[in-house]
């Protein structure tokens, strides 16, 4: 088993990759009463074309199956997986996003019996055409819910505007018609082709003993059998630098509009340092330009145009990357403008080296003070791996971040071609 000590955060991880490819990683966190593990595949919703494990077709699956996938994972022959951690003081749950899968545990007792029944209900999928048909009323009805929410249509409406082919742009839950195509066949496929411990990663972390936990799992693992790993081949058809709307206005039963503007990322395939660096001054850079202490953010507010539930976030993965900034707003299509504007200024005027300095103290410490969250320390630290990253790097790459590098990731994303709006209206 592998140490890695980062002292610059004061914490230190074992790492171990199995035999059979799963990746394991234990965190102790002592004073802590809490555990934590996640088990993680990376396979989320966008993954639609690949080849299937053992053939060498590609194949096309309906929209949605990954998430599908997910709720299948925890019905079992004998009864739902959620009464067994329930039954031993543990609360389980398990999420789907664009890029990964995960399911996972957070307990004060019974750590290793919770572990076991975490890699053991992944493990061991149990699906019948009767299941996967009861399924799809259930997952219907909850995408029904969100598209009842004008939060969620707005956030979906911004990034289906940019996407011309990209499956980013479908909903992570798919539609109620993509959905019924879904077969007990197809979720065995999906599970066979992604659920491979080759590319899943194991974390822990808790007031845990490292070597216990480590050999509890080599044992399970040493007990199953599972295909030989093999390459994974995704498949994502070209993608446009443009957007493939400008503007898209969704009248709804609202009594507040809402607006989001967003701008398509130019430049994708980083991965590693490189999406790390990219990643933190994008993040420094909409600090400086919308965050609360903002000359803009100012002037937004006194202007009337966002209220509290202001917004602006960035996210790239691999093949795909896009930023967000929204409000509710009584003036959707001016907000629009202002943005752009504002983010025209920018481009066009000096950056502030003092303000420069300050956001990225602030990120520093808003990074370490997440780092007391085991949450956060094993949802980011699996989406870093995946992505080559490591999350412990991330405070020396800030402080390494110059003018220089702001400046560069400002004129190459904030772009015209890239530039969209989704507005949210009340339904006349």
């Amino acid at each position: 088993m592998k140490q890695i000590t980062f002292n610059h955060v004061g914490e230190t991880v074992y790492e171990q990759k199995l035999p059979n490819g799963l990746h394991v990683v234990i965190l102790p966190k002592q004073g802590f009463n809490k555990t934590y593990a996640t088990f993680t595949t990376k396979y989320g919703s966008i993954d639609n074309q690949f080849t299937p494990k053992g053939k060498k077709e590609k194949v096309r699956v309906p929209d949605g199956i990954a998430h599908f996938l997910e709720h299948k994972l925890f019905e079992k022959e004998d009864g739902d997986v959620f009464h067994d951690f329930s039954k031993q003081g543990a609360s389980a749950n398990a999420f789907t996003s664009f890029t990964r899968t995960a399911y996972l545990f957070s307990t004060t007792q019974d750590v290793k019996k919770n572990l076991i029944t975490l890699l053991d209900f992944v493990q061991s999928p149990y699906f019948t055409e009767q299941t996967v048909e009861k399924e799809k009323g259930i997952i219907g009805q909850e995408i029904r819910m969100y598209d009842d929410n004008p939060d969620w249509r707005a956030y979906y409406g911004v990034i289906e505007n940019m996407y011309h082919n990209h499956p980013v742009k479908i909903d992570i839950a798919g539609t109620v018609e993509s959905i019924s195509h879904i077969t007990k066949d197809l979720l065995y496929e999906c599970y066979e082709t992604f659920y491979h411990p080759s590319n899943m990663l194991l974390f822990i972390i808790g007031p845990v003993n490292p070597n216990e936990i480590m050999a509890l799992i080599e044992e399970n693992q040493a007990n199953k059998t599972f295909k030989q790993e093999t390459e994974l081949k995704r498949f994502f058809d070209e993608e446009p630098k443009h957007v493939a709307e400008k503007e898209k206005i969704i009248p709804m039963h609202i009594n507040t509009p809402k607006c989001i503007v967003g701008f398509k990322e130019q430049q994708v395939g980083r991965q590693g340092n490189e999406l790390l660096k990219h990643e933190l001054a994008m993040n420094v850079l909409m600090d400086l330009m919308f965050g609360q202490s903002s000359n803009n953010y100012e002037t937004l507010y006194d202007e009337g145009l966002i209220d509290q539930s202001f917004f602006y976030d960035y996210s790239e993965e691999e093949s795909f990357g896009f930023s967000v900034i929204g409000s509710n707003t009584d003036k959707p299509k001016e907000l629009a403008h202002k943005l752009f504007d504002m983010v025209n200024q920018f481009r066009t005027h000096p950056l502030n080296e003092e303000d420069f300095l300050r956001i990225k103290k602030k990120k520093i410490g808003s990074i370490l003070r997440s780092f007391n969250s085991l949450e956060y320390i094993a949802n980011e630290y699996t989406r870093y791996q995946f992505n080559g990253m490591n999350l412990f790097d991330t405070t020396k790459v800030l402080e390494s971040l110059t003018m220089e590098d702001i400046e560069e990731v400002l004129q190459q994303h904030f772009v015209e071609d890239a530039f969209t709006v989704c507005q949210i209206v009340p339904k006349t």
